[in-house]
């Protein structure tokens, strides 16, 4: 142990080579550990809504304009403080549509660099210079810095003048404007928290994962969407076809095309001729978007889906088949189809197909792809594994993802911890062995990547990325969190009563406080202080339902970014914010591009005892460490133990 230590104190050493060093750093440490905890903000299921989720990125869910309000309220216009607000968020685009009007005047540079400033002051205030001097271009770091903190308050506003006067003589006030923004917007969030879903329904998942590479600090818990592009990008068939029938259904051709670069010509020619003779009026698609770069024949997108559509059936049907102790052969539904007379025999009953038309089924092995139909995903499983836009993506996604995460004493993940009626731990079959609670996620943990990674054994791999498709719609899935997916049932069954799919028995237990206590207690998070942070599940507003649980120790923050959900939940999303003060909720109204207003309710829902400071989080229990490492070495250096460099 001592060598290893030696070891250590050398390495450590070389970055810190004398005495003088040492201590400089064990100061800012301690200095920084003092400090108020930075503010994390908490999204969930954002499915592919670029719009509105960098909406609320660039504008912290409405904290920034409430530091407008603060610092500016009392002075400046309600109309003049939304259209500095709408320049933070949108700098580039606000410039050049104030100077494309002439409006940019050497009053408004002044004015509007003057009330950024102060705007900036307060949102960097809980940060040491060092971290917003990270933030800015190199060329203006000096000019901001020495804006940001003057301290004689007697000559303040002259030093103003003199730096303001001089940037415009300079003809840089433009550039210097948007450089303000951009650090207002970077120093509003300083943890960034995705409780899954990025994926599926909304039209560019691709721009929001851009967006997610940019950010400083960001980590995310996979949502079952996420999970299927993972498997789709790890070469599993079914979750390929899942990823384009999903796309085909809201008509998203830009993300899997533009977006990814993948080539469904293979698709449109075979779904052309299969269906040739089908008007495929079931398979049209929801337009909640449209498609800007690849827009498609609406009748076309409809064979197209419908052709994927049964090619997922069959390859569902092989996974469910090729492993029983899923407890999913029940489900095979589609393999149970009398294609004869285009009926189903369910739990007793005898229901008539709404589509009776399916070509490329061999009514003797209904589950078997058709010749063309195996070339088709040939070609398609080719083109997903050659993106390498989607595998820089997934990538990230891996790095920075996880089943769930523990952070400053919350415990974070997408869906639930699968409990049966009796509120017991759910076991769930992998490889032999049996997972519950947290070692189930754990172990699902590894699996996802291991799916994605391992190379050394092919079939490891092959049943690590046939489990993805279990997470999927798995019913002890903890990502899918219900008894069953009615795919086949929505798609072709009339009665709606067939479609019900029951949640598991962890969202009725989890409103219980004795519960979420028991979770947080089996994660070693301290049971009077953490809380629960989910999403999953669309919490409905307009019908009375809640997003904070068991007395504040859950938060379900599923509110409907997605646009196909917020007729159902009355609003288009939620951010839960935690700050050094408190925890808050953000309710959001529907983004409309163009529109300028989209401030949301903010909502008090936790006021924290006392401030809350770095040396109270992780972050600050990581110093403390280095702090110890840092005061060995220094002690190695005055016993002359290690020798100093100058």
């Amino acid at each position: 142990m001592m060598h290893l230590d030696n070891k250590y104190l050398q390495l450590l050493a070389k970055e810190y080579p004398n005495i003088d060093s040492v201590a400089s750093e064990m100061v800012n440490l301690s200095a920084i550990r003092s400090l108020p905890k930075g503010t994390e903000y908490f999204f969930s299921d954002l499915h592919g809504e670029y719009e509105a989720f960098l909406h609320m990125l660039k504008s912290a869910s409405g904290i920034i304009k409430k530091k407008i309000d603060q610092v500016l309220g009392k002075t400046v216009s309600s109309e003049e403080r939304e259209k500095l607000a709408n320049l933070i968020y949108y700098p580039d685009k606000e410039v050049k549509r104030l100077a494309d009007d002439n409006r940019i005047t050497d009053e408004w540079k002044r004015l509007t660099i003057y009330r950024l400033i102060l705007v900036c002051e307060a949102v960097s205030a809980k940060y040491t210079r060092s971290r917003v001097r990270k933030c800015v271009s190199a060329d203006l770091v000096y000019i901001l810095d020495e804006l940001l903190n003057v301290t004689d308050d007697v000559n303040k506003d002259f030093y103003y003048d003199e730096i303001i006067n001089a940037i415009i003589d300079t003809e840089i006030a433009e550039k210097f404007v948007i450089s303000l923004c951009r650090l207002i917007q970077s120093l509003a969030i300083d943890k960034l928290h995705i409780i899954g879903d990025i994926f599926d329904r909304g039209p560019r998942a691709d721009i929001i994962m851009d967006e997610l590479m940019l950010m400083h600090d960001v980590d995310i818990q996979w949502g079952n969407h996420d999970i299927s592009w993972i498997g789709a990008a790890s070469g599993n068939y079914a979750l390929i076809a899942n990823v384009i029938r999903i796309s085909m259904r809201y008509n998203n051709f830009d993300v899997l095309e533009d977006g990814y670069g993948l080539n469904l010509r293979a698709l449109a020619v075979f779904a052309g001729e299969a269906y040739k003779e089908d008007e495929c009026r079931l398979y049209y698609p929801n337009t909640l978007d449209d498609n800007i770069y690849d827009p498609v024949d609406i009748k076309l997108v409809a064979k197209m889906h419908k052709a994927i559509t049964v090619i997922q059936l069959k390859l569902e049907g092989q996974l469910m088949e090729k492993y029983p102790e899923w407890e999913m052969q029940s489900r095979c539904l589609f393999g149970r189809v009398d294609f004869e007379n285009g009926t189903l025999q369910l739990d007793g009953r005898e229901y008539v197909l709404t589509d009776h038309y399916f070509p490329t089924v061999d009514k003797n092995n209904p589950l078997a792809l058709s010749e063309g139909e195996r070339e088709l995903m040939t070609i398609l499983a080719n083109s997903f594994s050659h993106s390498e836009k989607l595998h820089e993506h997934i990538r990230f996604l891996l790095a920075k993802g996880s089943m769930y995460r523990v952070c400053n004493g919350n415990l974070l993940f997408h869906g639930c911890i699968p409990m049966d009626a009796k509120g017991e731990l759910q076991s769930v079959a992998i490889g032999g062995a049996y997972y519950s609670g947290k070692t189930l996620l754990d172990k699902l943990d590894e699996i996802v990547n291991r799916a994605y990674f391992f190379r050394e054994n092919p079939a490891e791999k092959e049943y690590a990325s046939d489990f993805l498709w279990y997470l999927w719609c798995g019913p002890k899935s903890p990502l899918f969190g219900k008894d069953k997916m009615c795919f086949f049932e929505s798609y072709y069954l009339e009665n709606k009563s067939l479609r019900k799919e029951r949640y598991n028995s962890y969202y009725t237990f989890s409103e219980s406080v004795e519960v979420c206590d028991r979770i947080l207690g089996m994660f070693g998070i301290d049971e009077d202080n953490g809380h629960i942070i989910n999403g999953h599940v669309p919490v409905k507003i307009k019908n009375g339902e809640s997003p904070v649980k068991a007395g504040g120790k859950l938060f379900v923050i599923d509110g409907g970014i997605s646009k196909a959900y917020q007729k159902a939940t009355g609003i288009a999303g939620y951010t839960l914010i935690y700050d050094s003060h408190s925890l808050s909720l953000a309710e959001h109204k529907p983004f409309i591009s163009g529109k300028s207003e989209h401030t949301p309710k903010i909502r008090l829902v936790e006021k924290l005892e006392s401030r809350a400071n770095i040396l109270d989080t992780d972050v600050g229990k990581d110093i403390l460490e280095k702090i110890e490492d840092l005061r060995q070495l220094l002690h190695a250096y005055r016993a002359g133990t290690m020798k100093e460099r100058r």
